[in-house]
């Protein structure tokens, strides 16, 4: 399948929905933005806020800037956005970042907390930056965190609960590969590219962290208005369809050099 260009990509995203016009709720995003405010850590994603983001609008003003939904306060309920324009741009900063971990043959880590949706997005560019001669993290076994295990398939890591892979928010996971690579004196990875918790906390422990997020998962936006995270691309983290991601994901290779 040739490369899309990017206004092709631009209206493949708006298609399938990965942005446009998206399938979270406004109603469930502002509730997000505003148990985030309030201090519920599990909205956290493995950043630490402090204090500094306790005004709902103040979540609501960079959701607009760095994710592209409805700016206005006053609309509460039904459809809201994800600017795919921002989506594209993000993807470019990623494939910036993708590039030097490729010049400098980086270590580099890989995890999600949607296996059902990205897992074949992050393998494939683990493949590309292991043909540069990046060396990608295998991680430690038997981990465990939150009452499951930390395993890996396809040189990606995620979370494990009852022979099923889960979808996960937390950051402990990352805890997990984190202390367990330094329990074993191996170096920590250089980049994470990866979404939720594992990114947010990886980012927060001081590593390079690139990280998909939806439009209610504010924190990793915050995180990178903020600096503690280097790309946060916006997207929709769990379409019906996996195989939709294919056309970013090439187009983030091509534009890494990893093709």
């Amino acid at each position: 399948m040739p490369i899309l260009s990017r206004p092709a990509l631009v209206e493949h995203l708006v298609r399938t929905r990965i942005a446009g016009d998206v399938a979270t709720p406004r109603d469930n995003n502002l509730s997000h933005y505003r148990k985030l405010a309030n201090g519920d850590r599990h909205y956290w994603l493995g950043l630490e806020l402090g204090d500094r983001w306790t005004d709902e609008q103040d979540v609501l003003a960079v959701m607009a800037e760095r994710c592209g939904v409805n700016d206005d306060p006053a609309h509460r309920a039904g459809q809201d956005t994800i600017d795919p324009e921002l989506t594209v741009d993000a993807i470019d900063r990623a494939a910036a970042r993708l590039r030097k971990a490729a010049a400098g043959k980086e270590r580099v880590l890989f995890a999600t907390g949607h296996p059902g949706a990205l897992i074949d997005a992050h393998s494939r560019v683990a493949a590309g930056l292991r043909a540069k001669g990046c060396d990608i993290v295998r991680i430690p076994g038997g981990l465990t965190a939150d009452e499951g295990y930390v395993v890996q398939f396809a040189d990606v890591a995620v979370f494990e609960r009852g022979a099923t892979l889960w979808h996960t928010h937390s950051p402990e996971p990352m805890n997990a590969i984190l202390d367990g690579l330094e329990a074993l004196g191996e170096p920590l990875p250089d980049l994470v590219v990866a979404d939720h918790g594992w990114a947010g906390r990886a980012g927060q422990r001081g590593i390079d962290s690139v990280g998909y997020a939806d439009c209610n998962d504010p924190a990793l936006f915050i995180g990178e208005a903020e600096g503690t995270m280097q790309v946060t691309i916006p997207l929709d983290d769990h379409v019906i369809d996996p195989r939709s991601y294919e056309p970013l994901t090439d187009y983030l290779l091509d534009a890494s050099g990893l093709l």
